[in-house]
């Protein structure tokens, strides 16, 4: 698994999109038990503490000290630095696993193999992400410039597992159709600028230029921004599964 996001993780708790918490309710009800709940990847901790409404004991694992720092805090949360694929959880451990905008920056032949022994037999394992957001037309022109001729070249590789809406990725579960869905925000243009820079792509733009690439389009997207609407719209990415008998 890679660490993209130490650097910039005051920036990635702020201004990180959260998930509906409808959506981690409707998560909730697939589970027959709601005892033990953990999100892998889990960053700041939003989803974490969004399960802590619904399940009794929740473990969340990052391999980011920074990001663990700046997680969200729950009584019945309790964060610990670890692989997703090299997990110290007890076999069969969880009724549910969540990860969120990170399972592509996994060995997925290792990692499947630790879901599957942490997560009980009647348990199910959900992927959340989100693709790019759309807003205002002009302001959307502006950040498809960025996303692809300004930072574009600077995507890993995996990149590619959100640009196909996790449709391509291995996924050795029963899988449970699901209907789409959305998140909308009100934002300003500082929370845009600054999701911007939260990306992985623009740090890694930062470490070979020593420029900030969200400063080319600072003014420009800020000028459209005042002028147009101001909703955030971004299309949520989802599977869920129930484990195979055998695997």
């Amino acid at each position: 698994m890679k660490d993209n996001f130490s650097a910039q993780a005051s920036k990635y708790a702020q201004y990180r999109p959260q998930y509906p918490q409808a959506l981690i309710d409707y998560i909730g009800t697939l589970v027959r038990k709601q005892d033990t709940a953990l999100d892998l990847a889990t960053g700041n901790g939003q989803i974490a503490v969004k399960l802590s409404t619904i399940f009794q004991t929740v473990h969340a694992t990052d391999i980011s000290d920074s990001q663990l720092k700046n997680a969200l805090k729950a009584d019945n949360i309790f964060y610990r630095n670890e692989r997703a694929e090299q997990t110290s959880f007890e076999d069969n451990s969880f009724d549910l696993i969540t990860v969120g905008q990170a399972v592509h920056w996994f060995d997925f032949s290792i990692f499947y193999k630790e879901v599957y022994r942490i997560l009980k037999p009647d348990g199910v394992f959900a992927i959340l992400g989100y693709g790019l957001p759309t807003t205002n037309p002009r302001a959307d022109r502006v950040i498809q410039h960025f996303y692809k001729n300004i930072v574009g070249p600077y995507w890993d590789a995996e990149r590619k597992f959100i640009e196909e809406n996790y449709e391509t990725i291995p996924f050795p579960f029963k899988e449970i159709e699901t209907l789409p869905w959305q998140n909308d925000f009100e934002w300003s243009a500082s929370q845009i600028l600054g999701y911007l820079e939260s990306w992985s792509a623009t740090q890694h733009y930062k470490k070979r230029t020593g420029i900030n690439p969200v400063d080319l389009i600072r003014g420009e997207l800020s000028l459209v921004w005042e002028t147009g609407d101001k909703k955030v719209r971004f299309p949520l990415l989802l599977r869920i599964g129930r484990p195979y008998p055998k695997f």
